[in-house]
């Protein structure tokens, strides 16, 4: 069963299918011939008369020497009419080939000439027997039979060279040796060849081709996303290699699809769950701010005071974090909508600064502050605009009371105005108690964005410098 299970698997397979065709490739040549021989003996064959009977003396060559040669020993010792007798009665059973002798003197005593067809075809004609033979005669002649110009049969009288007696020559004409009773039989190899040729090229580029286009039609469905961001189940193909690979594209893409569903319902589980906890908090904080106002009346040593103005500031804390938190919350899930109007930004900078600035000259903070007189108008919402300034006002006074600085100042960058908040603390990266700033600058960052707003922010332990700024057509700050 395993090795049934895995013949059908590799039956299946891009591999079994381009092994097919090297095996049609390597098959190519051996079975092209006897198939183009088998389809002209069926359709041209039909078409051409069969040869003449009489070719069938000169049909096995291997047999006709054969009989040359016999016929050679038995004129051994004869006379040359004895000789020129005998080659006569042979010619005219072999009427169709030329038949001649040269006796040991080197003259031609007999020369009977073919009744059918040429020697030679093509425009050729056929070499004069010459009447005396020497040196050069027997050289050229002798290159004409061993390049078949015609076929010649040779052999001496009496097949011995010893016998000193000639020599007699049968010689076939070209028409006969070559089988050209069967015209057209080069031009149906040559058809049959460029047929196969085509068929085996066609077939090669379909299979490629094929996988080609199902290649890119997993491509563009991993590249184009629907409406939720998530690529697009593919319709599987033929159980191959690449069909295997749609299937488990369409189950990553339901895996990420069941994902993407359980991400969502635990973002809302968890936007409920810190709404409900924002408000749930506010209460019990109320109660003991009241009851720590309620203490401070009281007659307390001035360790207990301390102690209870530790636990307000602490408490104010916890309150702005919750604050945040729950702005956070409604930011990111996108219930808050901004009302964006035109408006002076540096006006709204200075009255943030001018509410912020009698706490930072109470816990000793040096202040500088230079805003241009010009206005400088962008689209904000006021409300949440000012909170961010608070955020960033409120990170300065709890995370930089090392340096002691608040800098406000606005300046021309790239040329465009930027707005540049900074403090000499010891940075965010530096500061104890700068995990408290994260959630903070989080609620800056989504506000800024909502208004179209860009801003930066560097921090080293020299101090932290933010910049607010509107982007202008192709320009960078």
């Amino acid at each position: 069963m395993k090795r049934a299970g895995r013949f059908q698997s590799l039956r299946r397979s891009l591999l079994f299918r381009y092994l097919l065709i090297l095996l049609a490739a390597l098959l190519f040549i051996p079975v092209i011939v006897p198939l183009t021989v088998m389809l002209y003996s069926i359709f041209g064959g039909l078409t051409h008369e069969a040869p003449p009977k009489e070719y069938a003396l000169y049909s096995s060559v291997d047999k006709l020497e054969i009989m040359w040669h016999e016929e050679a020993r038995r004129l051994l010792d004869q006379p040359p009419k004895g000789i020129t007798q005998r080659l006569r009665t042979l010619s005219e059973t072999y009427h169709l080939a030329r038949i001649f002798w040269v006796d040991n003197e080197g003259r031609t005593q007999l020369v009977t000439e073919p009744s059918g067809p040429q020697l030679l075809q093509d425009g050729q004609a056929a070499r004069d027997i010459p009447a005396y033979w020497d040196a050069a005669e027997a050289i050229s002649f002798m290159k004409d039979s061993m390049a078949l110009k015609p076929l010649a049969i040779v052999a001496f009288v009496g097949d011995q060279a010893e016998a000193g007696e000639g020599f007699m020559v049968m010689q076939i004409p070209e028409e006969i040796r070559n089988g050209k009773y069967a015209p057209g039989l080069d031009r149906w190899y040559s058809i049959t060849m460029l047929v196969f040729l085509i068929v085996f090229v066609v077939s090669s580029w379909f299979f490629f081709i094929m996988i080609r286009r199902r290649l890119l039609r997993l491509q563009t469905a991993m590249v184009f996303t629907g409406r939720e961001g998530l690529p697009k189940a593919v319709i599987p193909g033929k159980p191959d290699e690449i069909g295997r690979l749609e299937e488990a594209f369409n189950t990553m893409v339901t895996e990420l699809a069941a994902s993407r569903s359980r991400e969502t319902e635990e973002e809302g589980l968890r936007k409920r769950l810190v709404a409900d906890l924002s408000h749930d908090l506010r209460t019990p904080l109320t109660v003991i701010r009241s009851h720590l106002h309620v203490l401070g009346k009281e007659d307390l040593s001035a360790r207990g005071q301390e102690s209870l103005e530790l636990m307000d500031q602490r408490i104010e804390s916890l309150g702005g974090l919750i604050d945040n938190l729950l702005a956070y919350n409604l930011l990111n899930s996108g219930r808050m909508t901004l009302q964006l109007e035109q408006k002076d930004v540096l006006r709204l900078l200075r009255e943030s600064a001018a509410a912020w600035y009698p706490l930072w000259e109470k816990e000793g903070y040096q202040i500088e502050i230079d805003l241009e007189a010009a206005p400088l108008y962008w689209n904000v919402d006021v409300s949440w605009f000012r909170r961010v300034l608070d955020n960033l006002f409120q990170n300065i006074l709890r995370h930089a009371r090392s340096g002691l600085y608040v800098g406000i100042f606005t300046e021309i960058r790239g040329g465009n105005r930027v707005l540049v908040i900074s403090d000499h603390g010891g940075g965010l990266d530096g500061s104890t108690d700068s995990k408290g700033a994260g959630l903070g600058l989080s609620i800056v960052d989504l506000l800024l964005k909502r208004m179209e707003l860009e801003w930066s922010m560097e921090s080293t332990g020299q101090g932290t410098e933010i910049t607010i700024w509107k982007r202008l057509p192709d320009r960078k700050i």
